[in-house]
């Protein structure tokens, strides 16, 4: 076999490798579109639902509500949703894993191309989102804020001489 077609088949087989490869991601996907969890109360008053991106998609009460005040309903059904949240990532979580693992054992681009940088290591890690209520010590606002030095005013009234707003006649 000449070099030219060991080379062709070589990447040949790359190619079927990787279309593989993408069969299985797009089947992971189309199973975890499909999650859902529920979390329900002992007492069966109140239950959430939940789907794979951890949205509420159904919330169910109970006779037993009416005996639940409206400030004890919105802590449970917030602790409920919370907590179906985490299982349904919990259970993403393990649907890719063997995806996860494959990616893993497989060389890095700058394992194969010599010179090349890991690139991988550039990546920033998402810090963990607050399960905080809004207006709680953790979520204050003494966290950095963005501020835009380079910036110019610019007053513009279609003529370049005098200053309009958006609901001027001009619109």
């Amino acid at each position: 076999m000449t070099t030219s077609g060991r080379m062709e088949g070589e990447i040949a087989g790359l190619m079927e490798d990787f279309r593989s490869r993408m069969r299985n991601i797009a089947q992971v996907q189309q199973e975890r579109i499909k999650l859902t969890a529920t979390a329900t109360t002992r007492d069966r008053a109140v239950s959430v639902t939940v789907n794979a991106n951890g949205v509420v998609i159904e919330t169910k009460f109970s006779d037993r509500v009416e005996e639940m005040s409206y400030d004890q309903i919105a802590k449970v059904v917030t602790r409920l949703a919370q907590q179906a949240a985490e299982e349904v990532f919990a259970k993403s979580k393990t649907l890719t894993a063997p995806l996860l693992d494959e990616r893993f054992r497989l060389p890095k681009l700058s394992d194969v191309i010599e010179g090349m940088p890991n690139l991988e290591t550039e990546i920033p890690v998402e810090p963990p989102v607050s399960m905080a209520p809004p207006g709680s010590p953790e979520r204050s606002d003494d966290a950095e804020t963005m501020t835009f030095t380079d910036v110019e005013s610019y007053h513009h009234d279609g003529r370049g001489n005098s200053r309009e707003s958006v609901t001027g006649q001009a619109w």
